[in-house]
C-alpha cells in the first residue's frame, strides 16, 4: 500500500512498546491441553516424554532468541525471561509475543515424532501467551519462585489424585478425599497407601525445568603432548533445581545481571 490513497488505514494499527530498561517475561500456555493430553493418552500425573518435548522447544527458543536469558517450565507452560536491555523488534509487544508463541508451537509440531514416534498428532496443538514487564531482578526472581511453588502444589495434588483414581476411586471420590488436605497430609497419603516417598519422585516432576546458559568446561583440542586443552564456554543447559532460595542465583550472577549504566 506504499504511496497509495489507502495507506491511511495503517494509522489504526496499535503498536504498543514495552517499557525500556525492564525485564520482560513471556509466558506460553497450552490451550485446552487437558483435552489434548487425554486425546493423545499422556501418562498421568506426569508424562516424561511430553515434558521433555516441552523442554526441547524451550531449548530451541534460547538458541534462536539470544536475548532470552532464562526459561522455566512445568506441565504445558513455559516462562521466558528476556534481558532488560533487549531491543528485539524495538521492544514491540505484539512482535515479541507473536514470534515467541509461533516459534514455540512450530518446534513442538516439528519435534513431536522425536518424542512420540508411535503416536500421530490427532489435532494441532496450540498455545496462547502473555507479556509482563518487571522493573527489578528481585521481582523477576519472585515471579519464578511463584511458578515453582505452583509446580510443587499442583504436582503433589495431581500425584495423589491419580494414584487414588488408579487404585479404584472415582475422580469425584478422589477430589473429596483430598479436599482440605495439607502438604504433609498428601505426603502421608502417598507413603502410607502407595509406598511412595514424594521427595524421591523425579525432580523434573516436583521442581519443573530450568533452562539457561551455564558456564561449562569443554575440551576444545589436544595439545602436542596429547593433553586436553579446555575452555570455559556458555552452553544452554537443562536442569531441575531449586530456584526459590538464593543458592542457584548466587552461583550464577551472570544470568540476571542488571545493566547499571
Amino acid at each position: 500500500m506504499a504511496n497509495s490513497k489507502y495507506e491511511y488505514v495503517k494509522d489504526f494499527e496499535s503498536d504498543a512498546k514495552i517499557l525500556p530498561h525492564t525485564w520482560i517475561v513471556v509466558r506460553i500456555d497450552g490451550c485446552h491441553f487437558h483435552r489434548f493430553s487425554a486425546d493423545h493418552m499422556f501418562e498421568k500425573p506426569n508424562d516424561e516424554n511430553a515434558l521433555k518435548l516441552m523442554n526441547s522447544c524451550a531449548v530451541a527458543m534460547l538458541q534462536h532468541f539470544p536475548d532470552i536469558v532464562f526459561a522455566y517450565g512445568v506441565s504445558d507452560e513455559y516462562s521466558f525471561v528476556w534481558r532488560e536491555t533487549t531491543r528485539f523488534y524495538q521492544r514491540r509487544e505484539c512482535k515479541l509475543l507473536s514470534l515467541s508463541v509461533s516459534y514455540f508451537t512450530s518446534v513442538y509440531v516439528m519435534r513431536w515424532k522425536e518424542f512420540f514416534p508411535n503416536k500421530e498428532l490427532k489435532e494441532p496443538p496450540y498455545f496462547d501467551g502473555r507479556v509482563v514487564c518487571y522493573p527489578r531482578v528481585k521481582i523477576v526472581r519472585d515471579y519464578l519462585a511463584w511458578r515453582q511453588v505452583d509446580c510443587h502444589i499442583n504436582n503433589q495434588y495431581n500425584t495423589c489424585f491419580w494414584m487414588l483414581v488408579k487404585s479404584g476411586k472415582t475422580e469425584k471420590e478422589a477430589h473429596e478425599l483430598l479436599k482440605g488436605t495439607l502438604s504433609k497430609d498428601k505426603n502421608e497419603l502417598l507413603f502410607q497407601q502407595f509406598d511412595i516417598n514424594y521427595d524421591k519422585l523425579p525432580a523434573m516432576f516436583r521442581k519443573g525445568s530450568c533452562i539457561f546458559r551455564d558456564e561449562v568446561e569443554e575440551t576444545v583440542k589436544l595439545d602436542e603432548g596429547g593433553n586436553p586443552v579446555k575452555r570455559t564456554r556458555m552452553k544452554v543447559t537443562v536442569d531441575h533445581i531449586d530456584i526459590i532460595g538464593p543458592k542457584f542465583w548466587s552461583e550464577r550472577p551472570y544470568i540476571l545481571k542488571e545493566d547499571l549504566k
